[in-house]
């Protein structure tokens, strides 16, 4: 695995002509890489000179504070310039260029990925988003009128939307259970399904972590609790990858997609949808493909014309991310939570909603304050420091979901922490909408 001195002379090199990475700043850097080599993943975390290099590497609108990367994330300067470096090559004669030249280099993006994620190469499909990878199992896997999919209230909509869709055309049943925000242990997931799953259950359909409050599950304990009774797992990972450590087999599910344009970092529109291989054959593409792929995961990606820059500039956000490096980036998501939870935390009237405990949540958390819509604390914080947070009105966690990013400075941080506390104090948000 390269270290993070090689990762950043790369990108130091790539990016010469950048005046904010030239000259000094190039010494600057390798300094900072050398300072932290060897140092644990908790200790980096509250280095701010190592951090602020890895800040200069994006190009961001400082006029706001982004508090929304669950959303979508900017990408890093390295990033943008690949998929730029392709789009004008695409250009130029997308017949032979982008067909010819760029497209065959789709194999090594699925290679890294798949060696990332810690699965098979035939394994591993690129996709748009993770709405896209994921609906490719809701609507592929083979079912009947009267089969059951087990899945939770607090699953992302558009999922829940693809299999309400199914059950009104199909007939198939949709159960849901509920937790609170957060539970009492990891255990109590796992007793959760295993409680609901019944003889007709065939799919069961979770997240890795809820996009709502940031509760990680315990994937691999439920998919081995599921796959003992014979029913399929589908993870929804759209937060989760690149966003803390973790390999297939700290899974085993059957199915599992992610969005790309989150935590990695990588383009707007990227994605991947991982597939156990001797699942490959049994589920159907969103759109045909031919019967000789039936048994290839490339089958999963014949969606018509498409741009090859987005999915190439993978590589590139990969090649980022190790360079940060998982852990410690997973470290420093957690630090900037820590700082403005354990300030909230206690306080009349706060509910937090995500766990402190690193097993169960990492940079996604979700608080509220008592009396307070969320839409009213969401416009509240733009309006008076142009902070960007997303209000989040399900019942079990009813508050703001708060998620910085590699780039987020302490400054950042504390201009938020003070406005809630503004917020508290003031009271005059209490009872509004």
């Amino acid at each position: 695995m390269a270290t993070r001195r090689d990762f950043l002379s790369s990108v130091l090199a790539a990016s010469a002509t950048i005046p904010a990475l030239r000259n000094d700043g190039v010494q600057r850097v390798l300094k900072t890489v050398a300072r932290v080599d060897g140092r644990s993943a908790e200790d980096v975390a509250e280095d701010e000179d190592f951090w602020l290099e890895i800040q200069q590497a994006f190009t961001l609108d400082r006029t706001l504070i982004n508090l929304n990367n669950g959303g979508v994330c900017p990408s890093p300067r390295v990033v943008l310039q690949a998929m730029e470096r392709y789009l004008e090559l695409s250009n130029q004669a997308p017949v032979y260029h982008m067909w010819r030249l760029l497209e065959p280099d789709v194999e090594i993006v699925r290679r890294e990925l798949a060696a990332e994620f810690g699965c098979d190469v035939e394994e591993m499909a690129i996709t748009r988003n993770a709405s896209e990878a994921l609906e490719i199992c809701q609507l592929g896997i083979e079912m009947q009128r009267g089969d059951e999919v087990l899945t939770t209230d607090q699953d992302y909509g558009r999922m829940l939307t693809t299999w309400n869709q199914r059950a009104r055309r199909e007939g198939i049943v949709i159960n849901t259970v509920s937790f609170p925000d957060p539970p009492p242990s990891l255990q109590y997931l796992v007793d959760m399904f295993a409680r609901a799953l019944t003889p007709k259950t065939k799919v069961l359909h979770f997240c890795h972590i809820t996009n709502l409050s940031g509760q990680i599950f315990p994937v691999r304990e439920i998919c081995r609790m599921a796959r003992a009774r014979g029913v399929q797992t589908i993870v929804d990972g759209a937060h989760a990858f690149a966003h803390f450590p973790f390999t297939y087999a700290d899974l085993e599910c059957d199915y599992y997609g992610t969005s790309l344009h989150k935590w990695l970092l990588a383009p707007i529109g990227t994605g991947f949808l991982f597939v156990r291989k001797e699942r490959i054959a049994s589920v159907w593409p969103l759109m045909p493909a031919a019967e000789s792929m039936d048994g290839d995961i490339r089958k999963f990606e014949e969606i018509g014309t498409h741009p090859a820059a987005n999915h190439n500039a993978i590589a590139e956000a990969l090649a980022f991310h190790r360079g940060i490096g998982g852990a410690r980036k997973a470290a420093r998501l957690r630090f900037l939570r820590d700082r403005w939870m354990r300030a909230l935390e206690g306080r009349p009237g706060v509910q937090l909603h995500t766990s402190f405990d690193p097993a169960q949540a990492c940079g996604l958390a979700n608080v509220g304050i008592d009396g307070v819509d969320p839409g009213a604390l969401t416009n509240h914080l733009w309006q008076t420091k142009r902070i960007i947070v997303t209000p989040i009105n399900h019942e079990a966690c009813r508050g703001i979901r708060v998620t910085p990013n590699v780039y987020t400075t302490l400054r950042d941080v504390d201009v938020f922490l003070g406005a809630m506390e503004e917020v508290i104090a003031d009271g005059s948000l209490v009872g509004g909408s």
